[in-house]
């Protein structure tokens, strides 16, 4: 198993199939539990890690602080759930090459902000239902229908990403 090559496939099918959805659900744990919010995702091409902007007054900054193991994930043309490591990241560099005037807006502060903060989560592993392609998705939902054997359809697969 050549698990470079391997790497190297299962991190252009995600970017496949995230390309576009511009939402996600940022999964993280808090004290009470799990807990969900929608997030958006930082325009660049998926290459193993993911990027969002926070601020650091926000619950989610805090229990990152304390738990940083989080899932993202995306529903549009496709289902992707992606599991991994989040570290919270302050590069003016890297925040000025993720803002855009409609943050002002919606997290009510300007790219000065020393309250900004970005986060960088690290794809372990990602589950995915690439429901893009009608055929081989009715070839699976037919095989589940008639209780025939849905492994090689493709349709729903987990792949390492580390």
């Amino acid at each position: 198993m050549n698990t470079t090559s391997d790497n190297h496939e299962a991190i252009e099918k995600v970017r496949s199939l995230i390309k576009g959805i511009e939402t996600a659900m940022l999964t993280t744990v808090s004290p009470e539990g799990l807990v969900s919010r929608p997030m958006k995702t930082q325009e660049v091409e998926f290459d193993g890690d993911l990027w969002f902007l926070t601020k650091k007054d926000t619950g989610k900054f805090h229990e990152l602080l304390h738990n940083k193991q989080v899932n993202v994930a995306y529903a549009g043309k496709s289902y992707v759930s992606i599991r991994g490591v989040a570290e919270l990241v302050n590069d003016k560099e890297k925040l000025k090459q993720f803002w855009s005037p409609a943050y002002e807006k919606l997290l009510q502060t300007s790219i000065d902000d020393p309250n900004l903060v970005l986060i960088k989560v690290k794809a372990e592993t990602a589950e995915y239902w690439d429901s893009g392609n009608a055929f081989k998705m009715m070839k699976f939902l037919f095989n589940r229908m008639i209780g025939k054997d849905t492994e090689g359809t493709h349709v729903n697969e987990m792949v390492e990403l580390k």
